[in-house]
């Protein structure tokens, strides 16, 4: 069996399937061509089609008006109250059709209030069949439609927001053409049950005839031979529909000529400031930061928050999610069409069947001028007219980016932008933004588990984790005094740990001391919790004794066990356990011929040990001038 093919017992039971529905069909057909095709010219035919088309297509209509909003709305929203509404949705799928005629004459029937409203016009009319072929059609169109909703990418809707659509342009725009083969879908099936519609509309209406009726009434009283007409036209129609769901018509590119490229004149940066307290399903986001620097990074694990805080600082959560202020002003009332923001979500957030061109316009504030500037800048002035799909993931990056800059935001929202790519492509577009933020003075905030690209990008740094803020700072003081060993991990610093600070000039590290100068403790009270880190470069692996410093001074971590030797390329890096339980990563361009398994000894010059005492987080919340 090839990878990727079904097991044959699989198969043949799907043989069977195809088998038991085909046959009907072929002995159908073998009987249209071996017989005189009779029923053409018997009377009622023709009117009966049409009764059946045109109550299918109206109820079409009413469905898509009022169906796929509702379906819309049902898409986008939990709780009792839309479970209840779907199992309301769904029960003309589970009651048999008659059941449904016998419940809608409770309703619109001659001696209802409705039925004497409409001077009984709601039964044995065109309105009685319309009505019996919406009550059971129209939820395949809603239950259809809504899977086609949900499996539209969210990010598009935020992407919409933030380039200014309101709600009912995003929804017009965006959702219904990225869920338009589902919708499709849904609409021709919910046609095609209309059309086919019996047991409802025979209660129901009669009068006048639709197809099914007429066949009904055709096999009761004359030969079977007469109702082949009928049939045929009813398989027909069905194979047109079939058809028509899997026809794709080839997109048509049409687009402006391209104006002369206008440069972005630089803006004043915007410093940003929050205090977010949001409840996002379960998940609980408590985060501060005072306004600082307008190059802003939120780092952090998988599920720590990152991308929660970035929508609550585009306005994507609501005005009660917080505190938010651009340039010292707060925008945390305003809707983030109304931002002025420019957003590149996580997966490129591209918009289905959009050319780089369209795509590059699509804000209500994009300059055609200036988005021209970006595509050429980005290189990307040659494939105008490709969709998404036509590109490859950095050139769907850079439209990504360029999208987001053609309206000259006020700030630029950068959820892992590079995290999809690969190393190269995810190098070159870090100095790309780098560039751009230096050249027209870009406000941005970047969410990244990349504590390099966090470094490259931004000038203060958030720590977050589990919803809550760690530390912050300007990158700098982040990076050479994290708050904890758990902040040094997520910055992926090698070498920081937990000690306490001892006497004479000593730290005592998993219990054991390290003898390092008085002068690198100073300050710290014997029993004082501590960090300290040593750097990976400034360790030395030796098979025998330590070897002093150039001052003469050293450490020496004592002896070790070589757990791991691992070729970098460039460099190598060596991994020793300590006796004490402490695990050291040293690194260095030639290491002496250590094997795994092997005793060595690690030593340090005294300086290179940085020894701090844990600085506290900071804290905001209630504290409003923090965030001017």
């Amino acid at each position: 069996m090839t990878a990727g093919r079904a097991p044959r017992p699989l198969r043949w039971l799907g043989a069977l399937l195809v088998l038991y529905l085909a046959y009907p069909v072929g002995a159908f057909v073998v009987r249209v061509v071996d017989g005189h095709n009779e029923g053409w010219n018997v009377p009622g035919l023709w009117s009966a089609l049409i009764v059946s088309v045109e109550g299918a297509t109206i109820s079409l209509a009413v469905g898509v008006v009022v169906g796929i909003p509702l379906a819309y709305a049902l898409a986008h929203h939990r709780g009792w109250l839309s479970s209840a509404v779907s199992v309301v949705v769904q029960l003309p799928l589970a009651v048999p059709p008659l059941i449904c005629g016998i419940l809608l004459v409770y309703i619109v029937g001659p001696y209802t209030f409705l039925g004497q409203l409409s001077g009984e016009r709601l039964t044995q009319t065109m309105y009685g069949v319309v009505i019996a072929q919406s009550f059971v059609s129209a939820p395949f169109l809603v239950v259809v439609a809504r899977s086609a909703f949900r499996a539209v990418d969210p990010a598009l809707g935020d992407v919409a927001a933030t380039l200014g659509h309101g709600p009912l342009a995003r929804f017009l725009r965006v959702d219904v053409p990225a869920a338009s083969d589902g919708l499709r879908t849904g609409m021709i099936l919910m046609w095609l049950r209309a059309f086919g519609e019996y047991g409802t509309t025979v209660v129901l209406a009669y009068h006048p005839y639709s197809l099914p009726i007429y066949v009904d009434n055709l096999f009761s009283s004359a030969p079977l031979s007469q109702a082949e007409a009928p049939t045929m036209l009813a398989f027909g129609v069905a194979v047109l529909a079939v058809v028509l769901i899997r026809v794709r018509l080839p997109a048509r590119v049409r687009r402006r000529p391209v104006p002369a490229p206008l440069a972005p004149v630089p803006a004043p940066p915007k410093p940003v400031g929050f205090d977010i307290d949001a409840t996002v399903g379960t998940f609980r986001l408590r985060v501060a930061h005072p306004q600082g620097s307008h190059r802003l990074a939120v780092v952090g694990p998988s599920g720590s928050g990152k991308s929660v805080t970035l929508r609550a600082l585009g306005g994507l959560l609501g005005p009660d999610a917080g505190t938010v202020t651009y340039g010292g002003v707060d925008v945390s009332r305003i809707a983030p069409e109304r931002r002025r923001l420019g957003y590149v979500p996580q997966g490129f957030g591209l918009i289905p069947g959009r050319t780089v061109w369209q795509q590059a316009v699509f804000g209500v504030y994009a300059d055609p001028a200036r988005a021209a500037w970006w595509l050429e800048t980005l290189h990307l002035d040659d494939l105008l007219d490709r969709l998404p799909e036509q590109l490859s993931g950095g050139q769907r990056q850079r439209v990504s980016l360029a999208r987001a800059l053609a309206g000259d935001p006020q700030m630029v929202l950068l959820d892992e932008p590079f995290s999809a790519l690969d190393a190269p492509v995810r190098a070159e577009l870090r100095r790309e933004l780098r560039r751009l933020q230096r050249d027209v003075s870009l406000s941005t905030i970047l969410v990244t588990h990349d504590p390099e690209e966090a470094a490259m990008l931004a000038d203060e740094i958030v720590v977050v984790s589990d919803g809550q803020v760690l530390q912050s700072g300007t990158c700098r003081d982040v990076y050479q005094r994290p708050a904890s060993a758990e902040v040094g991990r997520l910055l992926g610093i090698d070498n920081l740990f937990e000690g306490v600070a001892g006497v004479d000039g000593v730290l005592l590290a998993g219990g054991d001391p390290v003898p390092v100068p008085v002068s690198v403790v100073m300050g710290l009270s014997a029993g004082a919790r501590l960090l300290w880190h040593v750097p990976p470069e400034a360790l030395q692996v030796r098979s025998g004794p330590p070897t002093s410093g150039a001052n003469g001074s050293a450490v020496d971590f004592g002896p070790g066990l070589v757990t791991d030797v691992v070729d970098l390329g460039r460099t190598l890096e060596v991994v020793v356990m300590l006796a004490s339980g402490l695990e050291l990563r040293a690194r260095a361009l030639e290491v002496p011929d250590l094997s795994v398994g092997d005793a060595c000894r690690v030593a340090t010059d005294a300086e290179a040990v940085s020894v701090w005492s844990p600085p506290e987080v900071i804290e905001t919340r209630g504290d409003p001038a923090r965030l001017g």
